[in-house]
């Protein structure tokens, strides 16, 4: 079975969750199909990379429509390049497109992956303009003729199923994503976090994400005046959606600072074995997003034993068990985002669940304890690739019913 895997991201251009379920799929995928990778960006030395695509020069300029059109001249090479293959496997709108065009042109069954859903994240208007528009279009066209739409999370499903009513529940399947057990395991040097200033002997809260509206960086930074100051606040943010987004950031990094928070912000998302010593290190680790469909990055921290304060939205309650491997904050995403008096209750309640870890550094211990046991038992790479190679099977017998 030969299997085109069309994506935005992959090393070393990996810059969100999406990236890395990418990387570690194929990877383990490559174990059991013939496994060739379409991506946007430069050629990369990895075999596993047929080709690369970059956007046409035309379409590079400084509107924020721009983007989108430019996503979709990529798209339309990309679908050419698709030739042979015995069926495409597209990730996030970026590349649905792409998929979509090459099942008709080459005849073959498009499997999607929905990592998050265009019509759940409207702040994306802010970052495309009137692109966002067309990423809508590269999304809805493809799920609703994919021949498998495979979702990270029940909830995802549920999210999917409800904004596109149209797409037929049974041809829906969930699979969450996995982690490599083996690369992410707990290391307790410190090098890399007194090279980044990090004070190892500190109470660490840890946070790790793009600088996104719903990664809710801007409700943890309003809540770190409300955090026992004996904790250390690290952000490991970069990636801006906006600039406008990156001064806000910046102006409440200010802001905690000025309140007495000790806060070190590393502006760039630092290489994998760094970021498992910070992570082995977190006393806290937290994840306030609005939006998340999945949440790989609870994982990660799971895996190095972190213990977990997150919001239950989304996916985010499949992983992180509330009082067994963290705590879970209850948050109504639309009141959070849309009204003042929700958004401050939100923030008390993620400062009163950091401070009580903070408190009982033995509590914590345990819950991440607990936390890297249940990734053990439930999210490894290799029971996704199987359950995906069992997906790509169905859809290549149903195209093959569909068309004679």
């Amino acid at each position: 079975m030969r299997v085109g895997i069309l994506t935005r991201e992959y090393p070393p251009e990996v810059y969100g969750g999406a990236g890395v379920h990418i990387e570690y799929l194929t990877r383990e995928l490559a174990r059991h199909v013939d496994v060739r990778v379409h991506c946007f960006g430069e050629p990369r030395s990895s075999p596993l990379v047929a080709a690369t695509y970059q956007p046409w020069k035309a379409l590079q300029g400084g509107r924020p429509e721009d983007a989108a059109l430019a996503v979709m001249s990529v798209d339309l090479a990309m679908a050419g390049g698709l030739q042979g293959v015995d069926l495409v496997h597209s990730h996030t709108w970026y590349a649905n497109l792409a998929g979509h065009l090459a099942k008709l042109l080459w005849d073959v069954p498009h499997v999607c992956t929905s990592h998050s859903l265009e019509p759940l994240r409207p702040w994306k208007a802010e970052q495309l303009g009137g692109g966002y528009a067309l990423s809508l279009f590269c999304e809805r066209t493809a799920l609703l003729s994919a021949d498998a739409v495979i979702a990270v999370s029940e909830a995802m499903r549920r999210d999917l199923l409800a904004c596109y009513p149209d797409v037929d529940p049974g041809r829906v399947h969930t699979i969450h994503n996995g982690i490599d057990t083996g690369g992410y395991v707990p290391d307790h040097g410190d090098a890399a976090l007194i090279r980044h200033g990090i004070d190892p002997g500190r109470p660490l809260i840890v946070f790790v994400g793009r600088i996104a509206r719903q990664k809710g960086l801007d409700h943890l930074l309003r809540a770190a005046a409300q955090i026992d100051h004996a904790a250390q606040l690290v952000l490991i943010a970069a990636a801006p959606d906006t600039p406008e987004i990156a001064a806000e950031t910046r102006e409440l990094c200010d802001a905690a600072q000025a309140a007495g928070t000790s806060l070190v912000w590393i502006e760039e998302m630092v290489p994998r074995p760094e970021l498992i010593q910070v992570l082995s290190h977190a006393t806290v680790f937290v994840c306030p997003s609005i939006y998340e469909p999945f949440g790989l990055v609870n994982l990660e921290a799971m895996a190095c034993e972190a213990a977990v304060v997150a919001s239950a939205v989304g996916g985010i309650p499949e992983i992180v068990i509330d009082g067994e491997t963290g705590y879970l904050v209850p948050c109504d995403a639309e009141a959070v985002a849309s009204d003042t008096t929700a958004a401050r209750h939100f923030e008390a309640m993620l400062a009163e669940r950091i401070n009580q870890l903070i408190a009982d550094p033995d509590l914590a211990t345990r819950l991440g304890t607990a936390g890297r046991r249940r990734v053990l038992e439930r999210f490894t790479w290799e029971r996704v690739a199987l359950r995906t190679v069992e997906v790509y099977r169905q859809a290549i017998a149903a195209h093959a019913a569909r068309t004679g």
